[in-house]
């Protein structure tokens, strides 16, 4: 069952002897275990009934051991093992047994891979396999409208959310403090706007980066290059700012392959995450790249990446502003430009 899906419903029906948490997105994680032990639990005090181990220090008597254990003030005992994966692998043979014949506790496997094929996971039933992974980018900003909404009692517009997730690392956890922040920052106002979100998010380092290719985008090679030279002044880490530069320019490399095959340009863009109204403007940096730059995108990205991880001799600096030269020197390519 997916994440996301798992939190949309009102939990009922009987407690499984196990359920699997699978993926890597640390928000979506904690908060499907929140849900979980509040639905086993009922109303009791989790302190007095659950024990969280790591994988290096759980072994299978000790867990079978606490799940037989009677519980205290509450329905049931909980054993949750973190990082799970090495648990797994040496004692699948032991799991398997154990959901043949249960002990009344419940038993959480957080995990980052889980193959379906195996034995043990077709044990499980799929409502008790819980992926925790981030969502597409297409699905974000539906994701933030939703999650301001539940968590925070406010309205986000459609294009505020767009923007929120365009200024932002496509990560939950990131969005979510954000989102925290503009429900303050909004105070007893009922809507978040998109002037809300450029006044308080604009200002972060991501939304400077996404500003870099809004500037190559208008053909000012100037103002991106002053961009990020301030930004690698004020401390900002080279790999930082290369992760956010990663965000915006992995879909505009995705949607030219995609374009490349014979999709029209519109919906390359519209398959990577980019909403109706940011089309527009990442068509006019698409164009202003050329066909040239925009075959070579992925594969720079790539080669900076492995650079600031310790690929090649060049200072982390002078690496990140190689590559914003490669993307603005002497402007959109002499050969055909995409169109769409």
């Amino acid at each position: 069952m997916d994440a996301l899906e798992f939190l949309k419903r009102t939990q009922k029906g009987t407690p499984q002897p196990i359920y699997v948490l699978v993926g890597d997105d640390e928000f979506l994680l904690q908060q499907v275990r929140r849900e979980l032990i509040s639905f086993l639990l009922q109303d009791a005090d989790p302190a007095y009934a659950v024990s969280v181990y790591e994988s290096d220090r759980a072994d299978w008597p000790m867990i079978r051991s606490e799940l037989q254990t009677l519980p205290f003030l509450s329905p049931r005992r909980i054993v949750v093992v973190e990082q799970a994966d090495a648990f797994v692998s040496n004692h699948r043979a032991e799991l398997e047994k154990y959901l043949a014949n249960p002990a009344p506790g419940t038993l959480l496997l957080i995990v980052k891979s889980w193959v379906s094929t195996t034995r043990l996971a077709k044990a499980v039933p799929d409502a008790a396999t819980i992926v925790c992974k981030t969502p597409k980018p297409a699905q974000l900003p539906n994701w933030c409208v939703q999650r301001a909404k539940s968590a925070y009692g406010k309205r986000l517009e459609d294009r505020a959310a767009d923007l929120l997730v365009q200024y932002c690392e496509p990560s939950l956890g990131i969005l979510d403090q954000e989102l925290a922040k503009l429900a303050t920052y909004v105070g007893e106002k009922a809507n978040i706007t998109v002037d809300d979100v450029d006044r308080l998010v604009g200002r972060s380092r991501a939304a400077d980066t996404f500003k870099i290719f809004d500037a190559i985008g208008q053909g000012q090679p100037a103002l991106a290059m002053q961009i990020l030279q301030r930004l690698l002044a004020e401390g900002h880490e080279p790999i930082a700012l290369l992760g956010a530069f990663s965000w915006q320019m992995r879909r505009l490399g995705l949607a030219w392959r995609r374009h490349q095959q014979g999709i029209r340009l519109g919906d390359a863009l519209r398959e990577v995450g980019l909403s109706e109204w940011q089309i527009p403007q990442a068509e006019a940096q698409m164009r202003r790249l050329g066909r040239r730059r925009l075959n070579h995108l992925l594969d720079w990205l790539v080669e900076t990446d492995l650079g600031l991880k310790g690929n090649s001799p060049l200072p982390p600096t002078m690496q990140l502003e190689r590559l914003l030269l490669r993307l603005i020197a002497a402007g959109p390519s002499a050969s055909r430009t995409p169109s769409s």
